[in-house]
């Protein structure tokens, strides 16, 4: 009988191997068969051959950042999970307007901007430029939509002509911009957590949230100043694309309620009698539109998309061994050690910057900026290492992206030159730090932390024990004298006097046009104006090429990369259910709490950070 059970028992663990052998090689089967397809896909995708009057189709999808958050590898997997999050590359976007502007095969471009999920005000003003560049060309840019936030249409004013569903319930929808945060003093005190922060500047809002029910009125003083500016700003560069009235378009958006009643709701129609759009079609109507107007290809108009079209631009290029000009992305937020690309690694950011000094194959070097700040330390790694690379005898241009404020500003403040966009969002020259203790929240549940040490100092930011008041007195000294070390760098950069940039920093923010009013900014203008700068710093003139110093993908990214059009992740959405990926974060919830949970680590956390995200 023993003997019996154990027979069972054996075969139901063979079986289960045999099943998960099978599983195994099923999968490892599938994968390598869309690694097959993919791969010839992309090899079928590089030898198409590009025909005259092809129209590029610019579609964006997702967030538009300056540098992806990921490799290839995990971008193919989270599309393939179901992740519907995409980014695309600013860069990317670009190359391909300013290739077809050159291309005699490109006959215009069909601008899509449905699918962009996010874009900073500067990044729409780099593509908008590029955009006025192609256009100059004689070549059209068209645009079509079933409905536009004001980000969206930013880019859409720049068509010679839009085209908007009928039927859309959104329409163009221009709301101004925003900037609300949640705060957290009463859910704080509920739960009896203590927390302690230190800070220097009469503007620095940041910590608020966590010592206060509502935002300062200094916080809405400033944060007001510069997004007036930059509304400002928005206006102006829709109406002037548009050749209508900005006061106009204001005073439609103040009385927006009686606009729509108006038209009986009909957001198409108000979008039309407001000459935001030129035309009203169905998607339909307009492909037939671009037929007319362009060569049919089966179904639809001739056109290639811009993604596929950067690729082929890339491969048609035979190897360029002009002196280069670098560009090294610092985006995202400033965090210590070595960080994945999307965020700025204090070591890894710094590794790049020393990487573009030692190569005597790049003569310039351009750090383009797009970071809120973060951590203090590693800010002043990044800044030394732009000071060491200007010291050897490369100039480094600072390009401000969408934000380049606090520690944003902090790793920028030594460039030979700044550049920033008028909408940039920079400044907040300030710092702070930040301590959660806990005891009466233990005591709550029953739990006291007692003991003794050898000095009174022993253990002192223990989040489990209050808060003694001479630590707390030293730690705002700490802080008051890294503030002091901050204004004094950005003087000694900016040829002023601590005084003089005490009185502009305090933690205020300010719009790329009030900081260079102010001299924390040398120049208005974008990447390209930037790059230029850098080469003719170096005294390259027109011959140079513009290289991008990042860590070296893998192999496998490589492939992922070459995987054109997406063939793989495509190939395998088709075949394979998707898969959802949990509950969605919220960030206006999760990143505040986020740097409150590493204010209970018992170390002091010291803060060169900005809140300055709009929508």
């Amino acid at each position: 009988m023993a003997e019996q059970q154990r027979g069972i028992l054996v075969r139901f663990f063979v079986g289960i191997w045999s099943l998960f052998n099978f599983t195994r090689r099923l999968v490892f089967g599938v994968i390598a068969l869309i690694v097959l397809i993919g791969f010839f896909a992309a090899l079928r995708t590089g030898t198409a051959r590009l025909q005259n009057k092809t129209a590029l189709v610019l579609d964006p999808k997702g967030a538009i950042v300056e540098q992806y958050t990921n490799d290839a590898a995990q971008r193919a997997l989270s599309s393939l999970a179901g992740d519907k999050s995409r980014q695309t590359q600013l860069r990317d976007i670009l190359t391909a307007i300013d290739a077809a502007a050159r291309d005699p095969r490109i006959a215009r471009i069909v601008l899509e901007p449905d699918g962009i999920e996010s874009a900073g005000l500067s990044t729409s003003r780099e593509i908008g430029a590029a955009l006025e560049r192609f256009k100059a060309t004689g070549k059209p840019v068209i645009a079509v939509s079933n409905g536009m936030t004001q980000g969206q249409y930013y880019l859409a004013a720049h068509a010679n002509t839009i085209l908007l569903h009928p039927a859309s319930l959104e329409g163009v929808l221009l709301t101004g911009f925003g900037a609300y945060r949640n705060y957290f003093k009463d859910a704080l005190d509920w739960l009896r957590v203590d927390v302690h922060v230190f800070k220097v500047g009469t503007f620095k809002s940041y910590p608020e949230p966590y010592v206060r029910n509502d935002a300062s009125p200094e916080a809405k003083e400033a944060d007001l100043f510069w997004m007036n500016d930059l509304w400002g700003d928005y206006l102006k560069d829709i109406a002037a694309a548009r050749h209508l009235d900005a006061a106009a378009i204001s005073a439609q958006i103040a009385n927006y309620a009686d606009a729509v009643k108006s038209v009986n709701g009909d957001m198409a129609k108000l979008a039309l009698a407001a000459k935001l759009v030129d035309k009203l079609a169905t998607p339909d109507e307009a492909r037939q539109m671009l037929i007319a107007e362009g060569v049919r290809d089966r179904h639809s108009y001739r056109q290639i998309d811009f993604a596929d079209y950067a690729a082929l631009v890339e491969r048609e290029h035979p190897l360029d061994t002009r002196p280069q000009v670098a560009v090294v992305v610092a985006e995202g937020e400033i965090l210590p050690g070595d960080q994945p690309q999307g965020t700025v690694g204090g070591v890894s950011t710094a590794k790049l910057i020393r990487h573009a000094r030692d190569d005597d194959d790049i003569k310039a070097l351009v750090l383009r900026v797009n970071s809120p700040g973060g951590d203090a330390f590693s800010s002043e790694l990044v800044r030394r290492e732009v000071e060491l690379t200007k010291t050897a005898g490369k100039p480094v241009i600072v390009s401000m992206g969408n934000v380049a404020a606090s520690g944003g500003y902090w790793i920028s403040m030594d460039g030979t030159e700044i550049f920033a966009e008028p909408t940039t969002i920079t400044g907040s020259i300030g710092i702070f730090g930040i301590m959660m203790n806990i005891p009466n929240t233990l005591a709550r549940i029953g739990v006291h932390t007692d003991g003794i040490g050898t000095t009174p100092l022993a253990d002192p930011i223990d989040p489990r024990r209050a808060l003694d008041p001479n630590v707390g007195t030293a730690l705002q000294a700490v802080i008051e004298n890294g503030y002091r070390n901050f204004i004094t760098k950005v003087a000694a950069a900016r040829h002023k006097t601590p005084e003089q940039i005490d009185a502009i920093a305090q933690g205020r923010v300010w719009s790329g046009t009030q900081a260079q009013a102010r001299g924390l900014v040398d120049r208005l203008g974008g990447l390209e104006d930037a790059i230029a700068a850098a080469a003719q710093a170096a005294n390259l003139g027109d011959n140079y090429r513009v290289t991008y110093v990042e860590k070296p993908p893998t192999f496998w990214e490589r492939l992922a990369m070459n995987m054109g059009n997406d063939a793989l992740v495509r190939f395998a959405n088709a075949v394979l259910p998707q898969m959802p990926l949990g509950l969605l974060n919220q960030p206006q919830i999760r990143e505040p709490l986020r740097l409150l949970q590493s204010a209970s680590d018992g170390k002091l956390g010291v803060y060169a950070y900005c809140f300055c995200s709009m929508r």
